[in-house]
């Protein structure tokens, strides 16, 4: 097949060593391996991005980023801006590798474009679930599988969430009568899908959900999913809002009596700032944590430990740490690693081929597509990363402060507290 790419991209010589010690990729006197990198810096899912400076520098300053010439995109938290930024990456810039990050609304129109394109991708933030069925796959279906051949994902799946909010939940009293806040997006659909989302598992396990219904993002009016809680005596609620509709439901819900004994949301309050918003109301709200300081993981680019990552983000820019460095900074360990075994940058199907055979211990974990904790046919194309859950404490003197309360799921990453009620 000749694609658009296959037209612009040329022959390359001379070598260099990679950060993995293997051979580089031969390159152009004086040149550099191209690297595309989309991400959400504007619109409502910017909290994604905030550390993508820090992390950019970081790189651009370490030894193997050296070899590299970094483009950055901004998706404006639209997919179809998401797609266009992709194909000027490849067609305009005539990037080697891409690199994409944050919710199914950045990373799914991306990969889907280096598909067409044949370009190599690496996507990160988003669970995979979403990632492939926002690419109208089916993942119980392997045929669905064979037509990804270029794009690699590696995060955790919601089987992971739902066994990390239940576990959470677990350590309280409850009526076990949850309500559902899924959006009309990647995101909330697959969440909220009868098959593969939260529905069958939680009833399995016992629990009662009220879901009523997707709703549009960015809705200035949550009364009818409150008033549906009430009606439930829902005494649990989770669901994936973007940050701006949490806030908006959170304060309704308060305004309106309802208070829940426990509210495990995705994305919306991964962030400090999403807490601040609240002022006082957000304590003991509990979230999925994917990174932090405390996670035993080293950089293999740095040999920074997640500890020293944080603190080196916050010396840099005086804010909090937050999650998505550590994923991003992966992204980037993945580009040194994966092009590192690659002896022509230009030649796609062995970058594929290389991304596949990755078996890199990184500062979110081991990264490896070997099918653990994945149907048989999605080994090739999906690598899981450990997930714990977490809640928010108010500090003396305000702010506040991630406390990892459940790590069922991933014994080896410590936890500093139990779950406690909302109150």
């Amino acid at each position: 097949m000749i694609t658009r790419r296959s037209l612009l991209k040329t022959s390359t010589a001379a070598g260099l060593v990679g950060a993995s010690g293997l051979a580089a990729p031969a390159l152009a006197k004086g040149a550099k391996i191209k690297i595309g990198y989309v991400s959400p810096q504007s619109g409502p899912l910017a909290a994604f991005s905030e550390a993508d400076r820090f992390i950019l520098d970081g790189f651009a300053a370490s030894e193997a980023g050296k070899n590299f010439e970094v483009i950055v995109k901004d998706s404006q938290s639209n997919p179809n801006r998401a797609a266009d930024v992709a194909s000027e990456l490849i067609v305009d810039d005539g990037i080697d590798l891409m690199l994409v990050a944050s919710t199914p609304e950045t990373t799914n129109p991306v990969a889907t474009t280096c598909e067409v394109e044949e370009v190599p991708c690496i996507s990160t933030v988003a669970p995979w679930q979403p990632w492939f069925i926002g690419q109208q796959g089916n993942p119980g279906d392997p045929g669905s599988w064979e037509r990804f051949n270029f794009s690699y994902h590696f995060f955790w799946g919601l089987e992971d969430i739902i066994a990390v909010f239940t576990a959470m939940w677990g350590q309280l009293d409850t009526n076990k009568s949850v309500g559902g806040l899924f959006p009309n997006d990647g995101d909330g659909n697959a969440w909220g899908d009868a098959n593969v989302g939260f529905p069958p598992v939680l009833a399995e396990a016992g629990y009662s959900l009220s879901d009523p219904g997707r709703y549009q993002n960015l809705t200035d009016d949550f009364s009818a999913q409150i008033n549906a809680f009430k009606q439930a005596q829902v005494e649990i609620v989770t669901g994936v809002p973007i940050p701006p509709d949490f806030t908006t439901f959170w304060t309704q819900a308060k305004q309106q009596g309802f208070v829940p004994k426990a509210a495990s949301i995705g994305k919306a309050i991964l962030f400090p700032q999403a807490l601040e918003a609240l002022g006082d109301a957000g304590h003991n709200l509990s979230s999925e944590v994917w990174w932090s300081p405390n996670h035993p993981f080293a950089s293999s680019l740095t040999g920074q430990s997640a500890a020293d990552l944080a603190a080196g983000f916050t010396a840099a820019t005086g804010r909090q740490w937050t999650q998505p460095i550590g994923f991003v900074h992966a992204l980037f360990e993945m580009a040194a690693d994966v092009m590192g075994r690659v002896g022509d940058a230009g030649d796609s199907d062995a970058a594929a081929e290389a991304i596949a055979a990755t078996d890199l211990a990184s500062i979110v974990g081991r990264i490896a597509f070997d099918g653990a904790g994945l149907p048989p046919f999605a080994a090739a194309n999906v690598a899981k990363t450990p997930l714990v859950g977490g809640q928010w404490r108010l500090r003396d003197g305000g702010g506040y402060d991630l406390v990892i309360v459940d790590n069922s799921t991933a014994p080896e990453i410590p936890t500093g507290g139990h779950m406690e009620p909302i109150s």
